[in-house]
């Protein structure tokens, strides 16, 4: 099922969830786990590995610059290093399809390349903002030349040995800047630091850590320098939190739900999405607890629970930036009012996800109000209806979940892009109790 085909999703209303399911493997370890393990000394081996459109962008990128990958074969993958200076120039554009993860990281990584390179996407990865990655990277000394909207397909000038390190305060909170920003420092001169707002998601610098690269974090700043090297590893990818939500969100709404979800990665700077749910009222446990590859994990159980409305914490924000869209349908099955601010980033992710939820909850009979940087949902009775998820693999998602409290059918158009980050979604959701089929 390619991005471009028509894909229409069909939920009949009602239902509960019940059972224990592993979802697949953390979207942004995936790519990680690929640059890094591309860029080391020796051969990486990877479990868990997310088999899907946006991480399969970033490993055909790395083999068209030299770098020799087997897999994935259920979840394996074998990485030949080439080493911190050993990428070769690839001999056409590199494709990320709708990756920003892939984009955003590649052009700092790529910026202190001896190469000219050019990375392009599909029709909504070229339409999302560049400049918040390119701005600071000229900073540095990069020559990357973006369209005049400062959109991609980027141009980068090779530019070996002259990248200068800086420091650089964050406007926004944004791991995919952050991450960038340290790629590009493994290939500056000086010291690269970058302190954030908020706390963001910090897998770089675990898994630089991991692969024996220095990387230090003193508060909100993140440090690096040139005078390291990466030594291959083994990596265990946990299951991605943002594909879990979609079950914890479900299993909270649906009377008589109990699910527990598997080895789910529980990285203190991606658990807002289970805090913003307990602050609702949900009944989620946390099982199991342990370290895997510097991560920590643990096994989710979550059963019904009548959700009340709340104001969300800013400061939770950054921590659940991927789960908002399924958060507003928690919303529209709460008692009272839930209010989001401080998420202009929704705005500006694969569709404008604040605008694109509310027009599709309000079609639905909810009262959902969108703002400039969030929204304000009253609690009410979802309804049937047809919605356009707007090509948005998150939004197609959270409606299929909106059906297990709705009073009738509801349609939903454009979901190809399901498989950028969970072509098992429906296969799991049926298996858990959703009912939900592809047209």
């Amino acid at each position: 099922m390619s991005s471009s085909t028509n894909v229409i999703f069909q939920v009949q209303p009602g239902g509960s969830l019940n059972g224990e399911i592993r979802v697949p493997g953390d979207k942004s370890m995936s790519h990680r786990s690929i640059m890094l393990g591309s860029l080391a000394d020796g051969v990486t081996h990877v479990t868990g590995f997310l088999n899907a459109e946006d991480a399969m962008c970033t490993l055909e990128a790395f083999r068209a610059m030299g770098v020799q990958i087997e897999g994935p074969v259920n979840g394996e993958v074998t990485v030949h290093g080439v080493g911190k200076h050993g990428l070769k120039a690839p001999e056409k554009p590199l494709y990320l399809g709708n990756s920003g993860t892939s984009m955003r990281l590649l052009s700092g990584l790529l910026a202190g390349q001896p190469f000219d390179c050019v990375l392009t996407g599909d029709k909504s990865l070229e339409s999302r903002p560049m400049k918040r990655v390119t701005a600071p990277l000229a900073q540095m000394g990069a020559e990357i030349v973006t369209q005049e909207n400062g959109t991609a397909p980027l141009h980068i000038k090779g530019k070996a040995g002259k990248l200068q390190g800086m420091h650089y305060d964050m406007p926004i909170a944004s791991a995919q800047v952050k991450s960038c920003l340290l790629l590009a420092g493994m290939y500056a001169e000086g010291e690269t630091s970058v302190t954030e707002p908020a706390p963001t998601r910090d897998h770089t610098e675990r898994m630089l850590a991991g692969f024996g690269y220095p990387v230090t974090r003193d508060g909100a700043t993140a440090r690096i320098t040139s005078n390291g090297k990466l030594t291959a590893t083994n990596i265990d990818v946990p299951s991605d939190i943002s594909s879990a939500a979609f079950f914890l969100v479900g299993a909270s709404i649906a009377p008589n739900s109990d699910v527990t979800l598997k080895h789910v990665g529980i990285n203190p700077t991606r658990t807002g999405v289970i805090d913003i749910l307990r602050l609702m009222g949900a009944n989620i446990e946390v099982l199991n607890e342990r370290e895997v590859g510097g991560e920590p994990v643990a096994d989710l159980r979550v059963r019904s629970a009548q959700l009340q409305g709340i104001n969300i914490p800013e400061h939770l924000v950054p921590l659940a930036i991927d789960e908002f869209p399924v958060l507003f349908v928690a919303a529209s099955c709460a008692e009272g009012q839930t209010v989001l601010t401080g998420a202009e980033e929704l705005r500006v992710k694969e569709s404008d996800r604040i605008q694109v939820m509310a027009d599709g909850l309000q079609i639905l009979g909810i009262d959902a109000q969108a703002t400039k940087d969030g929204m304000v949902i009253n609690g009410g009775q979802i309804g049937g209806g047809e919605v356009d998820s707007h090509g948005d693999h998150r939004t197609a998602m959270s409606f299929s979940i909106a059906g297990l409290r709705a009073s009738g059918p509801i349609t939903i158009k454009d979901c190809a892009n399901v498989n950028t980050s969970f072509p098992e979604f429906r296969d799991l959701a049926v298996k858990l109790g959703l009912d939900v089929s592809v047209i």
